[in-house]
């Protein structure tokens, strides 16, 4: 398995967190199938599966990561054999040697921790077996309609498919979106991908838990080397409550930049020693 996040993994973390405590209701939506825009899907799905599984590219590059405690910002090395990721920055405030210290021996246990990086591959293959599930329904999930074509991209639109039966969980909450897509129409890549949760999402009746309509999450992508795209941006932003009286929500923006290709050949112990120049490096590149 790739150390990186492949962009159905990337895409399942800005739908998964619809699913945390709901059974979706789906919208019925009085549209028609666009057989035209849902082929393009098709063809733009197959395209991506297809590129995650070639593509065993890797990456450093600055992560600015901002949640309810704040923004954190890191440096992120990703090799063969894991991704490692050093936080350098909290709240406009530069880490001090102690807290970088702390940073450094952190990544150092993981390094030499055969079962942390075992355990980083095994959640990185379930998400990306979920997430690639969840992208095989894309087509069918929805019903899809051509927004706007510029010639180079086409935006289309999709609503939920009443006619589509989704057999997870996840899938039922994946079901009950709407947005749309922009697909480059040279390399059939998704471009960016925005959703908005279309009802309010509730289990039993209500009282264990609800999502509120209008919950949203927006994923960008650029492409970094020629046919190699990476996630750029995401962007999640959801409150309900859950379990009785518990208030919970996901507000999480997370954006990389300063993508330089990491070496084939980089190990583990590479990447924690050029992770130990941070936030220097960081500085000098500013």
């Amino acid at each position: 398995m790739k150390a990186k996040a492949s962009f159905a993994s990337k895409f399942w973390v800005g739908v998964l967190v619809f699913s945390l405590c709901a059974l979706a209701a789906r919208a019925q939506q009085q549209e028609s199938q666009d057989a035209k825009a849902q082929e393009m899907v098709r063809v733009a799905m197959k395209t991506e599966l297809d590129a995650s599984r070639d593509d065993h590219s890797h990456w450093e590059y600055k992560d600015t990561y901002r949640n309810a405690e704040g923004e954190s910002i890191f440096r992120v090395v990703e090799t063969a054999k894991g991704a490692l990721k050093k936080k350098i920055e909290h709240n406009g405030r530069s880490l001090n040697d102690a807290e970088l210290k702390q940073e450094d021996a952190r990544i150092e246990t993981f390094v030499h921790d055969p079962a942390q990086q075992a355990k980083q591959r095994k959640d990185g293959a379930q998400d990306d077996k979920r997430a690639e599930d969840l992208l095989r329904m894309l087509p069918d999930a929805f019903l899809w309609k051509v927004v706007n074509d510029s010639g180079e991209a086409v935006t289309l639109g999709f609503v939920p498919n009443p006619e589509f039966n989704p057999p997870t969980m996840e899938s039922r909450v994946f079901a009950s979106m709407a947005g749309e897509i922009v697909v480059d129409k040279d390399q059939h890549r998704i471009q960016t991908i925005k959703g908005k949760l279309t009802d309010d999402v509730k289990f039993g009746f209500g009282l264990f838990g609800r999502m509120k309509k209008g919950g949203t999450f927006e994923i960008e992508r650029r492409e970094l080397a020629p046919k190699i795209w990476q996630i750029t941006e995401s962007h999640v932003h959801i409150e309900g409550k859950a379990l009785l009286f518990k208030t919970i929500g996901e507000q999480e923006d997370d954006v990389k930049s300063e993508f330089r290709r990491t070496p084939a050949e980089t190990t583990l112990e590479q990447a924690a020693e050029k992770l130990k120049g941070e936030p220097v490096s960081l500085s000098a590149r500013r």
